[in-house]
């Protein structure tokens, strides 16, 4: 999600000066796959700082590697990052553009505005996320639709997971949602997830007792994953990478928020819907650890009832 609210700032960097080569740094071979398609992109090196990048002369390697492009400007979004000032110290670009967090605003407008200090003439209404898919994913993605007959269903995507647990929905209400959901013969619903979600997945299907549902947590990659949300009709998900995924692909979201603030990191488009939780004092309160009398009261606050009347709106 964070990457994906860097392609705004890509694409305006890349429209202001049409020859200039960009290159991103990323953490992982699975984030870059979000950017291996994008025309914007000339080239992407990966810093594997859990793994690869610990050791020392791994990191340094690295380094070299990227010090050959001979950087004119460095944009830096990772301001706490002591490696990562230090491979700018090392790079000796001529500038170094350092973002300025603003929590009163929505995070893609907060980074769009890193670029006027380049007298770009930055618009900040131009705000939609990309991400290009390829020929392999969206090939998976029309076989999977094919082969359990989805063509003819309104699909709705499941998200039960997300990195922090403030920002997740509890497994009893997405599985009475379910319950809702599931005598309308047009619709089928898909959960997903990565593999640190499958035992939520599962959990919420024991719990639903609903044998029909597609479970492809811990199943698709990130291009995959964002080719099968292409297709379908919504997504639920609480605040975290599939919401931004699939805003970036066109797919409408229902958007869940308690300790998260949608102004800040909402959904991105027109369509989308944010529920959040009313009466609770300490909404938003942007905190990754819930220290209210009453656990998660924000989540557990917005009832499945709810978001159940939201899908039925969004279908018609």
């Amino acid at each position: 999600g964070d990457l994906l609210h860097l392609t705004p700032v890509i694409r305006q960097l890349k429209k202001s000066y049409p020859e200039s080569k960009i290159s991103i740094l990323v953490s992982s071979q699975a984030t870059k796959s979000l950017f291996v398609n994008n025309p914007y992109i000339d080239k992407i090196f990966v810093y594997d700082k859990k793994s690869l990048h610990k050791k020392i002369m791994n990191f340094f390697n690295l380094c070299k590697e990227i010090k050959k492009d001979n950087f004119d400007l460095i944009l830096n979004f990772q301001r706490s990052n002591l490696r990562l000032w230090f491979l700018i110290f090392y790079l000796c670009p001529k500038k170094v553009l350092v973002y300025h967090k603003n929590e009163k605003k929505h995070v893609v407008v907060n980074h769009l505005e890193t670029l006027k200090s380049l007298k770009i003439d930055v618009e900040i209404s131009d705000i939609q996320l990309d991400l290009f898919l390829d020929e392999e994913s969206e090939a998976f993605a029309k076989n999977f639709y094919s082969s359990n007959n989805l063509f003819d269903k309104k699909v709705i995507v499941l998200n039960p997971g997300a990195s922090h647990i403030v920002n997740r929905w509890s497994t009893t209400h997405f599985a009475s949602l379910i319950g809702l959901l599931q005598n309308n013969n047009n619709v089928r619903l898909v959960l997903i997830g990565s593999k640190e979600d499958i035992s939520l997945a599962k959990k919420i299907i024991e719990l639903s007792k609903n044998n029909d549902i597609i479970n492809l947590a811990g199943e698709v990659n990130l291009l995959k994953l964002a080719s099968i949300l292409k297709g379908s009709k919504i997504l639920v998900t609480g605040d975290t990478g599939p919401m931004h995924i699939a805003t970036a692909v066109g797919t409408k979201v229902i958007a869940l928020f308690g300790a998260a603030d949608p102004e800040r990191t909402g959904p991105v488009g027109k369509g989308n819907i944010v529920i959040q939780a009313k009466d609770v004092k300490c909404v938003p309160c942007r905190e990754r650890v819930c220290n209210n009398e009453r656990y998660l009261e924000c989540m557990d606050n917005i009832k499945p009832q709810e978001v159940y009347e939201k899908i039925r709106e969004s279908l018609v």
